[in-house]
């Protein structure tokens, strides 16, 4: 207020009389506009004119000031991101009030800090980044280190596409219990967002991580949106380390307690079932969590959760990255890897949801969905670890999961 008040001083000094008005006094009338009320109305009419006109100048330089301020809140945020958002910045903050515009925000701002974690971890290596387009609609954006010191493979994408659901992605979500009303010419809006990552280390002391934190948009035929949000983190060790095992499921009992203290227990056993590799009787790794189609309490209050989930994901492996990154291994070891590697391309290619519906959606870019699979594998006919090896230990955990935060 105090700026705004020498601006219209500085203005009023600068709408001086001319010279032949200048001797009089306020009130008085110029010449031949008699003296009164008159002219006492000419006078005010004057001092308001000056007024008025430091006001315009006045909120002539507040538009600017915004402006400048706004151009610098925008190169803070492209700084902060691996590239500019699919949405761009100026339509993000435009509606940044909508929620898809703070979840896309949010996933934007979760492949950057993650980015930065594992790159800070390997620093010999660098992340190829990847701007692509949807030509129904949409693009995205693909982080991808490859064959660095301590990863072999590590990718971190965010997409953000919207169209018209295909009838084979309809047919999928409708498989789980989703009421979907098309329009009579079959046509389903859609919105779909997300950021996933999966990490591949070199070493086979350090295990592989997945994420992904998701949110979905239906406009049915009535015009009612149908949303709902789906995500989760999980670790997929080679080698069981319960120290590891601990730290990685406190630190997301934690994210989920600030919620409700029941959600951990019900996504933790929602993981270990979701990534079970039935034709081998044994989950994909040691679990996590993971949940879907989750549209309740409100859509702020669950994306609040989401929001408190992707904080969690790098104290949650990095730690475990730093501490296991140089451990020694020998020749065997890295053979046991790449077989569980392989058991991860399994579940990726058969079971996987979001790998269904990305090679379902048309338009798709397939390099990104097949990010999630390792540069090396194995496959051995019939190999059987010893009894009683490290080997065994893990399997008997992948048959038979564990509590490990009580």
């Amino acid at each position: 207020m105090a700026a705004a008040a020498q601006l219209l001083r500085g203005a009023a000094r600068a709408v001086r009389a001319p010279p032949a008005l200048a001797r009089r006094s306020l009130g008085s009338a110029p010449p031949g506009v008699p003296a009164g009320r008159g002219g006492q109305r000419w006078a005010l009419a004057g001092a308001l004119g000056g007024l008025g006109l430091g006001l315009g100048l006045w909120r002539r330089r507040a538009a600017v000031a915004a402006g400048e301020e706004e151009d610098e809140e925008e190169e803070r945020l492209r700084r902060r991101f691996m590239a500019p958002p699919v949405s761009g910045l100026r339509e993000l903050r435009r509606r940044r009030r909508e929620l898809r515009s703070r979840m896309e925000l949010l996933i934007m701002e979760t492949q950057a800090e993650v980015c930065r974690a594992l790159a800070a971890v390997d620093p010999g290596a660098a992340f190829a980044v990847d701007t692509w387009e949807r030509k129904e609609g949409g693009g995205g954006i693909s982080c991808v280190l490859q064959d660095g010191e301590v990863f072999e493979k590590a990718g971190v994408n965010v997409s953000v596409v919207f169209g018209q659901l295909s009838e084979e992605a309809a047919r999928q979500m409708r498989s789980r219990g989703k009421s979907l009303k098309a329009s009579a010419d079959g046509k389903l809006p859609f919105c779909a967002m997300g950021v996933s990552s999966v990490i591949h280390p070199k070493n086979p002391h350090v295990p592989t991580m997945h994420f992904n934190y998701r949110y979905f948009e239906i406009e049915e035929a009535d015009g009612t949106k149908q949303w709902w949000f789906g995500g989760g983190t999980d670790l997929t060790p080679t080698y069981l380390n319960e120290e590891d095992a601990v730290h990685f499921h406190k630190t997301l009992k934690e994210a989920c307690d600030k919620h409700d203290p029941k959600l951990y227990p019900k996504y933790k056993k929602w993981c270990d079932d979701y990534f079970f590799i039935k034709h081998r009787g044994e989950r994909r790794g040691i679990g996590g969590i993971f949940f879907d189609d989750v549209d309740s309490p409100s859509k702020e209050e669950v994306f609040q959760f989401v929001q408190s989930c992707a904080k969690a994901i790098v104290p949650c492996y990095i730690p475990i990255v730093k501490r296991h990154c140089h451990d020694s291994f020998t020749p065997e070891e890295k053979q046991w890897q790449q077989l569980r590697r392989g058991r991860y391309v399994e579940f990726n290619l058969i079971y996987d949801r979001g790998t269904k519906f990305g090679l379902l959606t048309p338009g798709s870019r397939i390099e990104s969905i097949l990010m999630s699979l390792p540069l090396t594998a194995r496959w051995e006919y019939m190999h059987t670890p010893p009894e009683s090896s490290r080997e065994a230990e893990i399997l008997e955990v992948l048959r038979n999961p564990k509590d490990w935060v009580h």
